[in-house]
């Protein structure tokens, strides 16, 4: 089940650009969006505070015209402040109004954005009475008062929008990522953990109809792999008696050379049957290590030893550790025989502590391999190419997963050699567990 929810779920790009988190995302929409409505809104009241300032004293401005205009025509004379007749600086619309007949009030902007105000109205002698005023210093300080009031308002209003959103986000980001972990306990193998578990929560949104269907895949993913454990398991098992029994039978025939043909195949195809049967039970995740206390490097020389002589083993650092020796020799054997059938000499076993290295010196493993792990029933590339059947690493792999241990690959490449450059030999790096395991498929932190 890990390999194929693995194949599905898409790998990481080598070389991502810059990550960001969806809280500072969502709090910098936020914002974002905030500054826009705080600027225009802003802008809006100060035009409006403005606008009705102008009126306000346009209004005054008028009411005192008016009021010089009654006493003006009553007594002849000019008894009102700052009123005057015939203002050589009427401005030129204002002036055209009052050859009209009629009142009116006029605002200009002086150099520096200060507005004055013009009121003016003709009476009956012919004259025109004007009244020029600027905008008072106290209108003026509560328009940069009411500006200064924006501004602390807008940076409050993006201050708690930005808060809003690293919340907002902060929850959805959270559900996000708890959501990812049990994704990724369920592409480890781990079939009991469900996402919309995971994730909890009480508020009902798009993370938990993502999580169902996740969790809806991994079930039906299940069903499917554990139907084709079975019915692999019942085959391999159906073909054990007929493949003793013709095995049985070869080994009656004369001595000759047909004889030894059929004996190998024969052989090798127990041999086939067996590890189906191995793979099967594997992947039905109901193994379980029997534990021992063993001197890692004397056990790795001694196995190694008695299957290849030949073998070079080297005992950097010494470590005991608990484990289940038969697992671990199985692994040891798998790794050792893909070394001898697709490699070149020599091979060499290295422990380092709770580390064991099978380093050949053939041609590497092939790019899938390191991409996706072992495969079975696929041998290798053409120039790694070789009789078998490509269970070998697969079992190894399943092995040192029920051991807790994880199985890494990769190719010897020289420091800054080119990708197209043949590999200088392959590795295969088994990493035992600080402690036992307690349950099949349990992974260690790698160093």
């Amino acid at each position: 089940m890990r390999g194929m929810i693995e194949r599905l779920m898409p790998a990481r790009a080598a070389g991502a650009g810059m990550r960001t988190g969806l809280r500072w995302k969502l709090s910098a929409a936020i914002a974002l969006v905030g500054a826009l409505v705080a600027v225009a809104l802003s802008l809006v009241v100060h035009n409006a505070a403005r606008v009705s300032m102008l009126d306000n004293a346009r209004d005054l401005a008028d009411e005192r015209v008016q009021i010089a205009q009654r006493n003006y025509e009553q007594s002849g004379r000019l008894n009102f402040p700052n009123i005057k007749i015939d203002d050589p600086g009427l401005p030129t619309s204002l002036r055209h109004k009052m050859q009209e007949g009629r009142r009116a009030t006029f605002v200009s902007d002086r150099t520096g954005g200060v507005p004055d105000i013009w009121a003016a109205v003709p009476v009956k002698d012919g004259h025109v009475l004007s009244l020029h005023t600027g905008f008072t210093d106290r209108s003026t300080d509560i328009l940069n008062d009411l500006d200064q009031a924006l501004v602390i308002g807008s940076i409050a209003v993006v201050f708690g929008g930005s808060a809003l959103g690293v919340l907002i986000g902060g929850q959805l980001s959270r559900r996000l990522r708890k959501a990812a972990a049990a994704a990724n306990q369920v592409a480890r193998g781990e079939s009991d953990v469900r996402v919309r578990d995971a994730i909890g929560g009480v508020v009902r949104d798009e993370t938990d109809d993502l999580a169902r269907a996740v969790d809806a895949m991994a079930d039906t993913l299940q069903e499917r792999l554990e139907a084709e454990r079975r019915v692999t398991a019942d085959i391999a098992h159906e073909l054990r008696t007929p493949v003793t029994g013709l095995l049985t039978a070869a080994e009656l025939l004369p001595p000759g050379r047909p004889t030894e043909l059929v004996l190998d195949r024969a052989k090798a195809m127990r041999t086939l049957v067996e590890d189906v049967l191995e793979v099967a039970r594997l992947d039905g995740a109901s193994e379980r290590a029997e534990l021992q206390d063993i001197i890692l490097g004397e056990f790795v020389a001694r196995r190694v030893a008695a299957k290849d002589p030949e073998v070079e083993v080297r005992v950097v650092h010494e470590s005991v550790v608990t484990t289940d020796p038969r697992r671990l020799e199985r692994v040891l054997f798998n790794l050792l025989a893909n070394a001898a059938r697709h490699g070149k000499p020599p091979i060499q076993v290295s422990v380092e502590g709770r580390v064991i290295r099978v380093r050949d010196h053939g041609p590497g493993f092939p790019e899938d391999l390191l991409a996706e792990g072992p495969s079975r029933f696929r041998t290798g590339s053409i120039d790694r190419a070789g009789h078998g059947h490509g269970l070998g690493l697969t079992i190894a792999a399943g092995q040192a997963r029920v051991l807790g241990a994880r199985l890494t690959f990769r190719n010897v490449r020289p420091a800054g050699t080119a990708e197209h450059i043949p590999s200088e030999g392959a590795v295969a790096v088994l990493w035992l567990p600080e402690h036992a395991p307690t349950n099949t498929g349990s992974y260690p932190v790698m160093p």
